[in-house]
């Protein structure tokens, strides 16, 4: 005659089958949200771990120009009688056509004659809709070199190496090397370069031009006021006229 098992034991298998179930539940939970992390940790460190091993590529070599009376991202005197401003995002093709073009009159006719503070003002906005961030990156970098004295030829390099927008011209490590190229303190660099020291005057710039009705780049203002239409590049004529009326003025 087989054993009869007591009505206590039999509900105590059924509540630790119970158990091992539920276990088992929460362990196949917590092992499902592990690999949804590792993948999601995949996806956003995979760029990070390809723009770390991608080669720099190429590097457009410049020389540098021989200005005067530079003051971080200005040239010029600081009382000079007429202010031009020139909203620019070096990932703009429009603004580095003005640089090679429109920008070197302008330095000569009246700049280094003492007429004209020049500065460049950031807005970097074309990179705002895409996964990177090369404009805020390359003005970031822009601004370090700055702190070394050598915005304008960083200005430039930037420039000479342009081949598209948000193409990886201006990734983390081609910033890194035209720095080099231009033979900047490295360790300094980098240092503020990977705390984004100048964020908040890169903003301020930013803020200032969309206050100021910038829709895209470059703008130009002479003595505060636009120069041209919107959405078109204004010509040394039409900015040589605005400087020349602020000089008549006695700014």
């Amino acid at each position: 005659m087989a054993k009869k098992v007591p009505a206590q034991t039999k509900r105590q298998a059924i509540r630790e089958q119970r158990l091992r179930r539920q276990r088992q539940q929460r362990i196949a939970i917590i092992g499902g949200i592990v690999v949804v992390a590792l993948i999601i940790a995949g996806i956003l460190i995979a760029p990070s771990i390809y723009e770390a091993m991608a080669p720099v590529g190429e590097i457009v070599q410049i020389t540098p120009a021989a200005h005067s009376m530079v003051d971080g991202n200005a040239l010029g005197p600081v009382d000079a009688p007429v202010v031009v401003e020139v909203y620019s995002d070096f990932q703009c093709p429009a603004c580095r056509s003005f640089s090679a073009d429109i920008e070197p009159q302008i330095v000569q006719n009246y700049v280094e004659t003492g007429q004209v503070r020049y500065v460049y003002r950031h807005f970097p906005f074309l990179d705002d809709r895409v996964a990177g961030n090369e404009s805020d990156q390359a003005a970031n970098a822009s601004m370090c070199a700055a702190e070394q004295g050598r915005f304008w030829d960083y200005h430039d390099i930037l420039f000479a190496n342009w081949n598209g927008e948000n193409r990886g011209a201006f990734s983390d490590r081609r910033l890194e090397a035209f720095a080099e190229a231009l033979g900047l303190d490295m360790g300094a660099f980098r240092q503020c370069f990977n705390e984004n020291r100048f964020e908040d005057q890169i903003n301020a710039d930013l803020a200032q031009g969309i206050q100021a009705g910038v829709q895209g780049t470059p703008t130009v203002f002479v003595n505060g006021e636009r120069v041209g239409d919107p959405g078109f590049v204004p010509t040394y004529e039409q900015i040589s006229q605005a400087i020349e009326a602020g000089l008549a003025a006695g700014g």
